[in-house]
């Protein structure tokens, strides 16, 4: 795998036409965005005397309370993610200095295991909440039992692309956790849905044969209008330095990133069965299917020897440069083309 990954770094050159997708996804991005803050309308966003007088004097308002305007811009202020500034940043468990201290054993299982009371569960809401509570501060647990070896698994060698894999998965399982906040677990089945979404190997079975290609799924699903309030193209950009980081940090890091994403489907798939309205099969299949992919690629990191990560996240870095330099290039191209246009022209006329 290390060979894979390396040779596809070398081969990398800007004008390789395996990046036309990449770049068409930012330009497609850059313009609906310049075309957005071109029609944007100024609009007075203050509430009433009278609400801001309720308000202060302690008074507790419901959405009833406010005027048929005053509604509409609560709303708007909703879907923009304006109200978001008001909730605590979360800081990744990947940045914290604990991230670079995980040990595990030889077989996979965290060396220092969180002792908690368990008892037999009778019911899918005890199983529920034995999952959810069994999270650490820091970073999240590593498995409690032996990884199986690939071996066991399947019958024949794995794919030589499982990086290129990995990196779709980590950034699914990054997008969710910045989206929510860091508390996954307060929707569990909401978080699984939006990892398939944003996956194209766990949501939609694809199986990308570069780190280009799995990014440009990933970057076109975040920029989509369904999470445009996230920040755009500049946040989704931004992730990517979430993936290198986790990958960087090497196996340890990265099996406890993929079991906190195991936990995940599998808090979503209970909860499925507890919604008597939204007990669709299909998505149930979708989510024990990607929990066993989950799983597959836990076994398979394990497996790799520890100079594979640095080459991985280098390529993953060198697709962020690319996209950056990409970016910076429209911008200035955007400059020059307005100074052409200025140059020579009176700015400035005399009025007679």
């Amino acid at each position: 795998m290390r060979e894979n990954v390396v040779e596809e770094l070398q081969q990398m050159q800007p004008d390789d036409t395996s990046r036309q997708k990449m770049l068409d996804i930012l330009k497609r991005f850059h313009s609906e965005e310049e075309e957005e803050m071109d029609d944007m309308d100024e609009d007075d966003s203050t509430l009433s005397e009278e609400t801001i007088q309720r308000i202060l004097s302690g008074e507790n308002l419901s959405i009833e309370d406010l005027s048929v305007r005053e509604k509409k811009l609560f709303q708007r202020a909703v879907a923009s993610g304006e109200l978001s500034k008001l909730i605590e940043p979360w800081e990744p468990w990947w940045l914290k200095p604990s991230a670079k201290t995980i040990n595990l054993s030889p077989n996979g299982t965290q060396l220092i295991q969180q002792l908690t009371d368990y008892k037999t569960s009778t019911s899918p809401e005890e199983d529920n909440n034995d999952l959810k509570i069994n999270q650490p501060c820091e970073t999240p647990s590593g498995p409690t039992t032996p990884l199986t070896p690939v071996r066991n698994l399947i019958s024949t060698e794995p794919s030589p692309l499982l990086a290129f894999h990995l990196a779709d998965i980590l950034y699914s399982y990054c997008f969710t956790l910045r989206l929510y906040n860091g508390d996954w677990q307060s929707d569990a089945l909401g978080s699984s849905m939006v990892v398939l979404s944003v996956s194209s190997v766990l949501g939609h079975n694809r199986q990308p044969e570069t780190v280009l290609e799995a990014l440009s799924h990933c970057l076109e699903q975040a920029c989509s209008p369904a999470y445009k309030h996230m920040g755009g193209l500049q946040f989704a950009l931004g992730l990517i330095d979430d993936i290198e980081t986790l990958i960087s940090l090497g196996g340890p890091a990265l099996i406890c990133s993929l079991c906190d994403l195991q936990r995940m489907m599998q808090v979503g798939e209970r909860e499925l069965k507890l919604d008597k309205k939204r007990r669709l099969k299909e998505v149930k299949s979708k989510l024990r299917l990607s929990e066993r992919k989950i799983y597959f690629l836990t076994c398979w990191v394990h497996e790799q020897s520890g100079d594979v990560w640095p080459s991985l996240a280098a390529l993953v870095r060198a697709e962020k440069v690319a996209a950056m330099e990409y970016g910076s290039g429209k911008r200035t191209q955007k400059m020059d083309a307005g100074q052409e246009e200025t140059r020579g022209k009176v700015l400035i006329e005399e009025i007679q």
